[in-house]
């Protein structure tokens, strides 16, 4: 995991985008960390996911979605499987995200080789590849590497969980 020893929670001009790397299972620490650290830095630089634009007076419902990037890769892609199971008393990542990616308007691509070689699908992708069905959780997208790609030649600042 890469963390500045004090983050920045307030954008300046020259801020680097955050870029966060979930590679730990949802049961690992780090899973948790990493959602709280997109928690307190959305919250600390949005309004709910609406930025309203000074000069055109107009809302943007996108603009924290670039404020913020994410992408699931390894063991993080289980925290995509909607038919993960938690008993009532463990927190349910995966629908902690999914409430922060509908309140901040963020997409949550996971890798898809990842994600299918650990049994999860979504329909297109259980159907080209002859699976029984899918159980991609709602709000998660599988896409390929080259996402990630064109993230990283963003000004990001790569943190890892």
């Amino acid at each position: 995991m890469t963390i500045d020893a004090q983050p920045s929670m307030t954008p300046t001009a020259h801020t680097l985008t955050p870029l966060l790397l979930i590679t730990v299972d949802p049961s690992h620490p780090l899973a948790a960390l990493a959602l709280r650290y997109a928690s307190a830095y959305l919250a600390a630089n949005g309004d709910g996911g609406v930025n309203i634009n000074a000069a055109n007076q107009s809302a943007d419902p996108t603009a924290n979605a670039a404020a913020l990037q994410i992408f699931f890769y390894g063991d993080g892609a289980h925290t995509a499987n909607r038919l993960r199971w938690q008993s009532a008393d463990q927190f349910d990542i995966t629908k902690a995200w999914q409430q922060l990616a509908e309140r901040y308007q963020l997409r949550l691509p996971v890798c898809v080789s990842t994600a299918l070689s650990r049994g999860i699908s979504d329909a297109d992708n259980s159907q080209r590849h002859q699976l029984q069905g899918d159980n991609l959780a709602a709000g998660f997208d599988l896409v390929g590497l080259g996402e990630l790609a064109m993230m990283l030649q963003t000004d990001c600042r790569l943190l890892q969980f």
